[in-house]
């Protein structure tokens, strides 16, 4: 394969990877960019920083104060987890909940969500403790 072929290669995976869900992105991250500062993102953007996928809140033109991490109205970590392992709880924002059927880690015990758009700690509300 010569270069510009595999650059039209890798452009045509790209542009694909944008219509993947979530769970199915969590598996190839390296499809979706690295944050960097100086990079115009769209709503909806998802991108790939300190080993993490996040998805742009809004358009805007990043800052190196701007990462994501630091900048909740700018930045959600996506956190639909991959459907073979069960990850521990991480308080979620409005912008990243839980949604139904999502399993997690928390105290020693596993939960499953019994809501979508659930924000809340397990245990506390909208959360089944999985006995198996």
């Amino acid at each position: 394969m010569k270069r510009h072929e595999a650059k039209l290669y890798r452009a045509q995976m790209v542009e694909g990877a944008k219509n993947l869900s979530d769970t199915d992105a969590l598996q190839v991250p390296m499809l979706y960019p690295r944050w960097r500062p100086g990079e115009e993102y769209t709503t909806g953007d998802r991108l790939y920083y300190d080993g993490k996928l996040w998805r742009a809140l809004t358009d805007h033109v990043s800052q190196v104060s701007w990462s994501p991490g630091v900048s909740p109205s700018l930045f959600a970590e996506v956190l639909i987890p991959t459907p073979e392992i069960i990850p521990d709880w991480v308080q979620p924002e409005s912008t990243n909940p839980y949604m139904t059927g999502d399993k997690v880690r928390h105290n020693n015990k596993v939960w499953i969500s019994t809501a979508d758009n659930n924000v809340w700690e397990p245990g506390v509300y909208g959360w089944d403790e999985v006995t198996e």
